[in-house]
């Protein structure tokens, strides 16, 4: 019976496997739907539980964490970020995170939104009435240069597309559920998959150690991350200083996440604002209000509530990170369920957003449940698209300000309507990106020209 047993378990394992990158978003909420709350199923030999409700996650995330690590698919992540913060644990993660979080003081962020401003302004000024663009692209050289700036002092506007092509490749040829041993081995091997990550990797370090040369060879200057990067030390240990590759993984790691996360939340906003005419004439009247023709500046965030409410539900309805993974490395019960070492728990963003008991209507896009009343009422770990824990996104407040900047810049001279032939479909990977991009056309809000 045992043999019979496990041979089954096997079978069922590998069907999820296929199941799970036929359509990972489907698959995760079949699993929720027939079981519920807590789902354990196994992916190939690999055992997993997948949690769905706030006492679960906090649990892990937050009052248990340091019995949990990073799981499968961040770990995989190393071969493109190194021992960066995102992908580092225990004491050296400690460090990493000590030494980066001045880097984002409130005044640090507040120092970054003029050239979020600027650029976001100067990408308006190539627009025509009546062009069509892919928003999703366009949103992704717009974070790509701004992060560029803001965190590293580098101009990079010009290779732009070079650099984003690069992470576009090194993003989409990320396999959900790929055991790290076989991604690795894949990596080495001559196929043309394996031939682009490595190029799109060379490309990466050349962009990183470039700048790193350039800012080691100029006078210190705190006017950047990487600038205090290179000047931080480790007074709690040693006084030692970070090495060139220590400096590449976490400015990497910082590119990666400044860039690839905010583009796809602005993208998802634009395509949900032109499905919801109403909401968007609800933002354009706050810009008019609060701004006139004059640009956004950081001292009008407080102002741009209603602005605020739109990102924020667009977090809601289609958050970038979509899924969490932890390993357990200790056993661990929670609510009486055993959580045995090696196990992976997995928590999805997507899966809980759109979870009746804490979102009334989930599937409708509605800004307003995002008032400072409802906040008030919102159930802890029930809205996660920073994720929680000492591990959430140390740039949280960085991707506030920035969505928030962008999103007023452009609505305050242009709206966008979705081609009415153009295919959406989700595409779950490292982020929760749109497959076919989001063509759009625009039209102005103010005389041509004027942008």
């Amino acid at each position: 019976m045992s043999l019979l047993r496990n041979s089954l378990q096997l079978i069922e394992g590998f069907r999820n496997l296929r199941r799970l990158r036929k359509n990972p978003l489907a698959f995760l909420d079949t699993l929720a739907s027939e079981q519920g709350d807590w789902t354990p199923f196994r992916l190939g030999l690999v055992p997993f539980i997948l949690i769905k409700h706030p006492d679960f996650i906090k649990d892990v995330l937050v009052t248990h964490h340091q019995k949990f690590v990073k799981g499968l698919g961040l770990q995989r992540a190393k071969r493109l970020l190194g021992n960066g913060l995102l992908t580092s644990e225990g004491e050296f993660h400690k460090r990493e995170r000590r030494l980066i979080q001045p880097l984002f003081h409130r005044e640090a962020i507040l120092s970054y939104g003029e050239p979020m401003v600027v650029f976001a302004s100067r990408m308006c000024e190539g627009w025509k009435p009546g062009h069509q663009v892919d928003i999703a692209e366009e949103m992704r050289r717009l974070t790509l240069t701004i992060v560029a700036k803001a965190l590293f002092n580098a101009d990079v506007e010009r290779e732009s597309a070079d650099i984003g092509d690069a992470l576009n490749t090194a993003v989409q040829l990320f396999q959900l559920g790929m055991p790290v041993l076989l991604a690795n081995l894949l990596y080495y091997l001559p196929l043309s998959a394996s031939r682009r990550m490595r190029r799109a990797q060379a490309r990466l370090d050349s962009v990183m150690y470039r700048i790193i040369r350039e800012h080691r060879a100029c006078a210190p200057s705190h006017r950047d991350v990487l600038s205090m990067l290179l000047q931080a030390q480790d007074f709690e240990v040693d006084g030692s200083f970070m090495t060139d590759e220590q400096i590449r993984d976490e400015a990497l790691t910082l590119f990666l996440a400044g860039h690839e996360t905010t583009a796809i939340a602005l993208s998802w906003t634009w395509y949900l604002l032109s499905l919801n005419p109403d909401i968007e004439k609800k933002l354009h009247a706050e810009i008019d209000q609060v701004l006139g023709t004059r640009l956004p500046t950081v001292s009008d965030l407080p102002a741009l509530s209603y602005t605020r409410m739109v990102l924020t539900e667009s977090l809601r309805y289609y958050p970038p990170a979509w899924v969490i993974s932890r390993m357990a490395v200790a056993d661990h019960r929670v609510d009486g369920h055993l959580i045995p070492p090696r196990t992976h728990m997995l928590i999805s963003p997507y899966l809980m957003h759109r979870d009746a008991r804490f979102f009334q209507d989930p599937e409708r896009f509605f800004p307003e449940r995002w008032t400072s009343d409802a906040v008030a009422k919102q159930p802890a770990f029930t809205f996660l698209p920073f994720g929680a824990g000492p591990r959430n996104c140390i740039g949280e407040a960085f991707a506030w300000m920035e969505g928030i900047l962008v999103l007023a810049t452009i609505a305050q001279r242009w709206r966008l309507r979705l081609m009415s032939d153009h295919p959406i479909e989700l595409e779950p990977r490292i982020t929760l990106r749109p497959k076919y991009g989001i063509r759009m056309v625009v039209e102005p809000l103010v005389p041509a020209g004027s942008c």
